[in-house]
């Protein structure tokens, strides 16, 4: 399975990640910034200087989901528009957006349904795009 790393399109994953890191950005500082606060129980507390974490952290745990995502398609020959979506709404709703709701299921998350909502939401987008992506630019 490893050997089909080098079928990767290194090229796709690096577009599908600026595409992600961006959606995040615009997600949630100008769409959705108060909804994201406010699932958080954090609405007006946000800090206005953010830790550097918060710029570099999103593309570092992303980078792996597309990587694994563009190995997955690889794999399993996903080669037109139409089987990218398929495959992004089975993983996007199947892992990520399950995953993000599962995270807001925390004492520390005062409303989860919001919370899963707004962050789901961007992951759902995110994948989608990323797929459709991965699909358009394959390995030369």
């Amino acid at each position: 399975m490893l050997q089909k790393i080098s079928k990767i399109s290194w090229l796709g994953v690096f577009i599908s990640l600026l595409f992600y890191s961006f959606l995040g950005w615009l997600w949630f500082t100008i769409l959705f910034p108060n909804q994201y606060a406010n699932s958080l129980g954090k609405l007006g507390l946000m800090p206005a200087n953010l830790d550097p974490i918060y710029f570099y952290g999103p593309p570092l745990t992303i980078l792996p989901t597309i990587i694994t995502t563009a190995l997955m398609m690889v794999l399993l020959n996903i080669n037109t528009n139409k089987a990218a979506i398929e495959f992004a709404l089975i993983i996007g709703l199947g892992f990520l957006v399950a995953n993000t709701f599962d995270i807001a299921i925390n004492p520390n998350i005062p409303h989860p349904r919001s919370y899963g909502l707004v962050v789901g939401g961007f992951h759902m987008i995110g994948i989608l795009v990323s797929c459709l992506i991965l699909q358009a630019i394959p390995k030369k």
